[in-house]
């Protein structure tokens, strides 16, 4: 259970987070479709040494948007990680991006230098990363799922999504006791603003690739040992350790690594948090 919760202003909407423990700070950016509730199990394992925030994503769960029927760009969802994250700490916090949550952070530690320490950017969703060719492909992908699910709804679309990450959708390997994450009317409904706004976002990304290069944020590349090599978001965190010059780092479990082995990613996080750069590739 969080210590704190709060919610927080800012433009175009009202953020809902939660925060627990003690030390440094250390934001989760959920991936999909996931609130501040999502990474529960992850978070009771990083509660001893660090006060992990989460927060729900503007759109989805209790975060509220001035105009519920439009969507944000992934520069709006990082300014939103710039205000939380200077109402809550004077000091460079550390980040964990999960997916989208990984493309967020690349973003606010191109626009917002110095607030972000190190960046753990999993299996990022950018095509932006990827070859023209290959980014056209993947940008119409996206666009191919969203028109699935308009036309054939959340239960049809969801299969195409996981074929398209590589992730399993039996989480047969998964680690014991796992908080239940039912489809309930309130998952259901992030998944409806995720899939309409949020691949939107992704397939009409701004980033600037060529600054990452440059930030004072320690970016570090991850993708799940369990992350078939040939899907899309595996070759977006492979081409981000090629821009950076870094080695690839494997977390345990697949894309969603963080809520399936929520024990020995938290084991792993701690490793790479307390390391210094990720040697050169």
């Amino acid at each position: 259970m969080p210590s704190a919760t709060g919610r927080l202003n800012v433009p175009g909407a009202v953020l809902h987070y939660q925060v627990c423990g003690t030390g440094p700070l250390l934001l989760i950016s959920q991936s999909g479709e996931g609130d501040a509730d999502r990474s529960s199990d992850l978070v009771t394992q990083l509660t001893d040494s660090y006060t992990v925030v989460t927060y729900d994503r503007r759109g989805l769960s209790r975060s509220r948007l001035a105009t519920p029927e439009e969507g944000a760009t992934l520069a709006e969802h990082a300014d939103d990680v710039h205000h939380l994250l200077a109402a809550l700490t004077d000091a460079p916090a550390f980040m964990l991006g999960c997916s989208l949550g990984a493309v967020i952070g690349m973003h606010a530690a191109v626009r917002h230098p110095g607030q972000i320490r190190t960046l753990i950017a999993h299996e990022p969703i950018a095509p932006r990363l990827l070859p023209d060719g290959e980014r056209a492909r993947h940008e119409h992908e996206l666009a191919a799922l969203q028109d699935v699910y308009r036309r054939d709804g959340l239960g049809a679309v969801l299969p195409e999504i996981a074929r398209t990450l590589g992730i399993d959708p039996t989480n047969a390997d998964a680690e014991p006791d796992l908080t239940p994450q039912p489809m309930n009317a309130l998952r259901t409904a992030n998944f409806d603003y995720f899939i309409r706004h949020d691949f939107i976002a992704a397939i009409h990304d701004t980033l600037d690739i060529a600054a990452l290069k440059n930030v004072s944020t320690r970016i570090v590349p991850a993708a799940g040992l369990a992350t078939p090599p040939t899907v899309f978001d595996y070759q977006c965190a492979e081409a981000l350790a090629e821009l950076l010059g870094y080695e690839l780092l494997k977390f345990p479990g697949g894309h969603n690594g963080n809520t399936s082995h929520p024990r020995a990613y938290a084991a792993h996080l701690r490793q790479v948090l307390n390391s210094e750069r990720p040697e050169r590739g």
